[in-house]
């Protein structure tokens, strides 16, 4: 097994041990000193960092020294959504206000989109790469729900208004989120288009 498909399995082990978090409620009652959050808030938030730092990490490698498989090409994208839509639907559970379910609906539809259209060109022999608006997306959700788990790094601490910060961050992740499925959708719609 090569070491960039541990790494997926490392991430998809870690999934649950940090959804099984939110189910142990005494973790979630006493608030620490560090950025105003509860050890349950921050065992949740490192999981899900470490994790993220997985996904960059078995990418790099799996290029680098040539171990892309098609049991990473299977995985690799699963875990990723999993885990994203796990920390958004925490995240829009504890502060509907700042990650609304619209958006996090946009999200996943964009998703669902975006692989069906993948599987359709698999179909047909088709290999999609991933765009730099995908890239951006990516990178700008991770950020995004880095802040918000991480209470903002005690900014809204010093004055509440300085929410926002989270809240730009999260909305460009979202703007490409919802540009980057336009476009993705646009480049093959001819795929589309042939299999219906």
């Amino acid at each position: 097994m090569t070491t960039a498909n541990k790494l997926t399995i490392f991430r998809v082990i870690l999934i649950p041990f940090m959804i099984g978090i939110l189910y142990i409620d005494s973790l979630f009652i006493t608030q620490t000193q560090f950025l105003s959050m509860t050890i349950g808030q921050i065992i949740f938030a490192v999981i899900f960092v470490v994790a993220s730092l997985t996904d960059f990490l078995d990418g790099y490698i799996a290029r680098k020294y040539n171990q892309i498989t098609t049991f990473g090409k299977f995985l690799d994208p699963i875990a990723d959504k999993v885990l994203v839509f796990a920390a958004l639907y925490y995240l829009m559970v504890i502060m509907p206000d700042r990650v609304p379910i619209w958006t996090v609906v946009l999200i996943m539809i964009r998703e669902f989109m975006v692989t069906g259209i993948r599987l359709l060109a698999v179909e047909r022999g088709n290999v999609i790469a991933a765009s730099k608006l995908g890239k951006y997306k990516t990178a700008t959700t991770m950020v995004a729900i880095i802040i918000l788990l991480f209470n903002d790094f005690g900014l809204t601490m010093l004055d509440p208004n300085f929410e926002w910060f989270g809240n730009i961050v999260y909305y460009f992740a979202v703007f490409f989120t919802a540009l980057s499925g336009y476009d993705y959708f646009m480049k093959n719609k001819k795929v589309v288009l042939e299999s219906i």
